[in-house]
């Protein structure tokens, strides 16, 4: 049996600046997904791929609607700020990296994770 699923990454989607997870209930049949990035929960279903894309659409309308209602400023999906943990001794390791290479803790991090997730070093 041939895998037609070869090659193929997971994806989100995108609607005005925010990301939605997808998921798949077999027990009821339907298609999930929440908000990712913000700490609001924001969630959406559909029993179709275009049902969870209207849904989606709806529930960031909505939550924006009542953001605008309640004069509260939405919260931002990735605002490129978040905690790692890691051992003591790979924070110290980082920390002496950073120094002698005249960079900051946050800018080593950065470059690192750029590395990482960079399609040519894969």
């Amino acid at each position: 049996m041939k895998n037609t699923d070869a090659g193929k990454k997971a994806s989100a989607m995108e609607y005005r600046g925010y990301y939605g997870t997808v998921g798949f209930s077999a027990a009821d049949d339907v298609f999930f997904g929440k908000v990712a990035g913000v700490n609001s929960l924001i969630s959406f279903e559909g029993d179709s791929v275009q049902g969870l894309r209207a849904d989606f659409e709806g529930a960031v309308n909505d939550y924006l609607e009542m953001c605008a209602d309640k004069g509260i400023e939405p919260e931002k999906a990735y605002k490129g700020s978040f905690n790692v943990r890691v051992s003591p001794e790979l924070h110290k390791a980082l920390a002496l990296y950073s120094a002698s290479h005249g960079k900051t803790l946050n800018s080593a991090v950065e470059e690192a994770i750029s590395h990482y997730i960079t399609p040519n070093n894969s």
